[in-house]
C-alpha cells in the first residue's frame, strides 16, 4: 500500500479515537459507574461470540484473498457457517426471556436480551463485511464505516441531554444498538456488488473444508485472546464491584490512542506481508518494519506517561485513578500490534497450533495475574495483569515465529519493551507518590527513542 492508502485507512481510527475523546467524558458526567461497566461487559460478550462464530473463517478469508479468483464465493463460503449458527443460537437464546440480562448484568429484561442477541448479529455480519473493505483497500469507505456509526451514537447521547432523560443503563443500551446496526447497514451498502453476487453462487464443499482446517485452530487461539484480552472485566465483576469495572473500562477507553496504531497498522500489515511472501519480496522490510513499530510503540508509552496527567481536567473527580491505570492499559494494543510483526512466520507456514499456544500461555499468565492482583489492588491490578500477560504474548509468538520460519534479531525488542512495561506498572502502582520522577523517566525514554529511530532511518537510506 501507498501512502495515500495507508492515510485513507487511519481515517477511521483517529477519527473515531478523537469520536471517543469527546464521548468518553460526557457519558462519565451523565451515567453511572456502573452502567459503563456493564455496556464494557456487553463489548466484551461481542467480541467473543464474532471470534466464537467466525470459526476462524474470517482469517481465512483475508489468506486466501488473493490466490482465490471468485472473491465473492469466497466470501460466501466464509460467512456462511458461522451466521447460519449463530442464527440459531439467537433464536434460542431469544426464548429464553432474561437469562442473559440477569447473568451479565443482574438485570431482568427481556428487551435487553433481545437487544444483546441483535448486537451480536449485527457485529458479526458486520466484521465480515468490513473484511471486503479492507483487502479491495478501499480505505475511506472503510474509514468513514467506522465513523459514521460513532456519530450516530454521540448523537443520541446528545439527545438524551437535550431531553434531559432518564440516564439509565437502557438508554446506554439503546445507544449502542443503533450505533451497531448502522454500522452493519453501511457496510451492507457499501458492498452491496460483492455480497449480492454470491447470493447464488455454489459453495464448494471442499475448498470449505480446507479453509476450516486452516481457520478451527483460530478459534481456540481467538477465544484465548479473548480471554486474554477480555477475562480481566469479569474478574473485576467477581472479585471487586461494577464501579471498579467501570474506571478500568474507562481506562482502557482512553487507552485507545494506542488502537489508532493497532488498528491501522493490523489493516494494512496483513495483506501486505502475504502478498510480499506470495511474490517472494521485500521479505527483509520485515525486521526493519518491526524496529520502526517498535519505536512508535515505546513512544506511545511515553508520551501517555508524560501527560496522562490531562485526563484530570476531562473526567469526574471519582475517576482519579485513570490518569495512572492507563498507562498500563496500553500494553493489550500497543505489544499486540508489535507481535503482529514478528509472528509472520507461523502465518506463512500455515502453523496456526502455535497462536493457539501463544494466547493459552498469555492466559495463563493474565488469569494467575488477576486473582492475585484484582483482590487487593481492583482495576489497578487488572490494568497490571493485562500488561504483563501481553508481554508474554508478545515473545512467544515471537519466538513460535522464529522456530517455524527463520530468526531475526530481538534483543533490542523485548530490551525496550521491558522498560516501558516497568515504567506503566511503576506508575499504576504508586500513583502520584513518584509523579516527577515518573515524568523525567518517561521523557527520557522518549528521546532514547528519537535518537534509535534516526539511527534505524539513516543505517536504511545507506543500505
Amino acid at each position: 500500500m501507498n501512502i495515500k492508502k495507508i492515510a485513507s485507512f487511519a481515517i477511521g481510527p483517529i477519527g473515531g479515537a478523537a469520536l471517543g475523546f469527546i464521548t468518553l467524558p460526557i457519558i462519565t458526567w451523565y451515567f453511572s459507574v456502573e452502567d459503563i461497566g456493564r455496556i464494557a461487559l456487553l463489548n466484551v460478550i461481542l467480541g467473543l461470540c464474532t471470534l466464537f462464530f467466525s470459526f476462524g473463517l474470517d482469517q481465512a478469508y483475508v489468506r486466501e484473498y488473493h490466490e482465490y479468483e471468485d472473491k465473492s464465493l469466497l466470501f460466501k463460503m466464509t460467512i456462511l457457517p458461522g451466521l447460519l449458527c449463530l442464527l440459531c443460537a439467537g433464536g434460542i437464546l431469544v426464548l429464553t426471556q432474561d437469562f442473559i440480562s440477569v447473568l451479565l448484568f443482574d438485570i431482568e429484561s427481556p428487551l435487553v436480551n433481545i437487544l444483546i442477541v441483535v448486537c451480536v448479529i449485527a457485529t458479526f455480519i458486520a466484521r465480515f463485511l468490513s473484511l471486503i473493505l479492507r483487502m479491495q483497500e478501499k480505505g475511506l469507505a472503510f474509514s468513514m464505516s467506522q465513523l459514521l456509526p460513532k456519530i450516530l451514537f454521540l448523537f443520541v447521547i446528545g439527545f438524551y441531554i437535550l431531553k434531559n432523560t432518564e440516564f439509565v443503563f437502557l438508554q446506554l443500551l439503546y445507544a449502542t444498538t443503533a450505533s451497531i446496526l448502522f454500522v452493519c447497514l453501511v457496510y451492507a451498502w457499501n458492498t452491496r456488488n460483492e455480497w449480492t453476487q454470491s447470493i447464488g453462487a455454489k459453495i464448494d464443499k471442499q475448498k470449505i473444508k480446507e479453509m476450516l482446517k486452516y481457520g478451527v485452530p483460530l478459534i481456540f487461539g481467538g477465544v484465548a485472546y479473548w480471554g486474554l484480552n477480555s477475562l480481566d472485566r469479569f474478574f473485576l465483576k467477581y472479585y471487586s464491584d461494577y464501579t471498579e469495572l467501570g474506571i478500568y473500562s474507562v481506562s482502557v477507553s482512553f487507552a485507545a490512542v494506542a488502537v489508532i496504531l493497532q488498528s491501522v497498522f493490523s489493516t494494512v500489515w496483513a495483506p501486505t506481508v502475504y502478498k510480499w511472501v506470495k511474490d517472494g519480496e521485500n521479505l527483509d522490510k520485515i525486521h526493519q518494519v518491526s524496529e520502526y513499530i517498535l519505536y512508535a510503540v515505546v513512544a506511545i508509552f511515553s508520551l501517555v506517561g508524560m501527560f496522562s496527567w490531562i485526563i484530570d481536567f476531562i473526567l469526574p473527580a471519582h475517576y482519579a485513578d485513570v490518569r495512572y491505570i492507563v498507562i498500563a492499559c496500553l500494553g493489550a494494543p500497543l505489544l499486540y500490534t508489535l507481535s503482529e510483526t514478528t509472528v509472520v512466520g507461523i502465518n506463512v507456514m500455515r502453523k496456526t497450533k502455535f497462536s493457539l499456544f501463544a494466547a493459552c500461555g498469555a492466559l495463563v499468565v493474565s488469569m494467575s495475574a488477576n486473582i492475585l492482583l484484582i483482590p487487593a489492588f481492583g482495576a489497578t491490578g487488572a490494568a497490571i495483569s493485562s500488561c504483563i500477560a501481553f508481554f508474554i504474548f508478545f515473545i512467544l509468538r515471537t519466538e513460535f515465529s522464529i522456530l517455524v520460519w527463520k530468526p531475526i534479531p530481538r534483543l533490542k525488542l523485548y530490551f525496550c519493551t521491558i522498560i516501558a512495561i516497568f515504567l506503566a506498572i511503576l506508575s499504576a502502582i504508586f500513583k502520584g507518590k513518584f509523579a516527577n520522577f515518573c515524568i523525567i523517566a518517561w521523557f527520557s525514554l522518549f528521546v532514547a527513542v528519537l535518537f534509535l529511530s534516526y539511527k534505524t532511518y539513516k543505517k536504511s537510506k545507506i543500505a
